[in-house]
């Protein structure tokens, strides 16, 4: 198979310069390409903004305490060689930091999806799925263009322990204290207005513990399951994200999709893969600089380890 350039363009916070959102406001496609605005989870078009206001110390604290449960998660992926590509950590999936807007199915269910760039493949909760704390489930039943996966099909060898449902493809996994069953299917997914159809990705069907996803979640990484895997011939495996400020609650980022309208004034680094974890967008940091002073920091303590998983990732589940 013939190897394809992966480009990923990351274009961090800064609130100036961006929109002030509408919620109903889920895309854009013109002559500056196919956007998806991103909203902070403290956002108020996020249904899992605080219900009391928060302070900015305590906004600040919030994210840390995510933020330390998410390096956690991120560490165990590399420490563990049997992990499931399409499950996600437990603070992801129960307090994203970044979410944004994706129809699913004809007609079309607009759902909110975490953004994470550490995982592969999508997943959803569906209706009739036990244990799931969501309200808006998608309802597989409503769409025409809905299909599960089959046994046989090239998809269900790319989840981990797949299992037939009688001839369809299902799997389980777990994160945390939770196991969920899903069912591997397909259906069109509409990402601005560029519909992708025959989109493989997992339905929720149950679950059990103390970690229940109330939303879905788009697979950002590099696997074979991912959203840049399933639309190379359309974005041409080049997406860039600019991510809101929590600080500026009134204005949303960008996700945007394909090579056309990139920002033009950048600079380049490699992307390095690991086999540990091959999903992972890994670079080499070689110094930390705060102002102009760089942080003391050990080079070992930096260096990219392909036999150990040590090494830096970019990680949209991070502030």
């Amino acid at each position: 198979m013939k190897a394809t350039p992966l480009v990923l363009f990351l274009l961090f916070t800064i609130a100036k310069g961006l929109h002030n959102p509408k919620c109903d406001a889920t895309h854009q496609h013109d002559h500056d390409g196919s956007t998806l605005q991103v909203f902070h989870v403290f956002s108020p078009c996020s249904p899992f903004r605080p219900s009391k206001p928060m302070s900015w110390e305590e906004s600040v604290l919030k994210l840390q305490a995510k933020d330390q449960a998410r390096m956690q998660y991120l560490s165990s992926l590399v420490a563990r060689r049997s992990i499931v590509p399409i499950a996600s950590g437990r603070q992801i999936t129960q307090s994203p930091t970044y979410i944004v807007k994706a129809k699913i199915g004809t007609p079309a269910q607009t759902l909110l999806l975490a953004m994470d760039t550490s995982n592969d493949a999508s997943w959803v909760p569906c209706t009739a799925c036990v244990g799931c704390s969501t309200t808006t489930p998608f309802a597989p039943a409503k769409s025409t263009t809905f299909k599960k996966v089959g046994c046989g099909a090239s998809q269900c060898k790319q989840v981990r322990n797949p299992t037939c449902d009688g001839s369809a493809c299902a799997f389980n996994f777990t994160y945390g204290t939770s196991s969920v069953a899903a069912s591997l299917v397909q259906d069109t997914v509409t990402l601005a207005t560029d519909p992708v159809p025959a989109y493989a990705f997992g339905c929720i069907q149950k679950v059990t513990g103390s970690s229940v996803p109330p939303q879905g979640l788009l697979g950002l990484g590099r696997g074979p399951l991912s959203l840049l895997a399933q639309t190379q011939k359309l974005y041409q495996s080049t997406f860039s994200y600019c991510l809101p400020s929590f600080k500026t609650l009134n204005f949303s980022g960008s996700l945007r999709l394909g090579p056309v309208a990139q920002p033009k004034r950048i600079k380049f680094t490699p992307l390095l893969k690991n086999p540990r974890r091959s999903s992972l967008y890994y670079v080499n940091l070689v110094a930390i600089r705060v102002g102009r002073r760089i942080v003391d920091i050990p080079p070992e303590a930096l260096a990219f380890n392909a036999n150990t998983g040590a090494g830096t990732v970019f990680d949209s589940g991070n502030v």
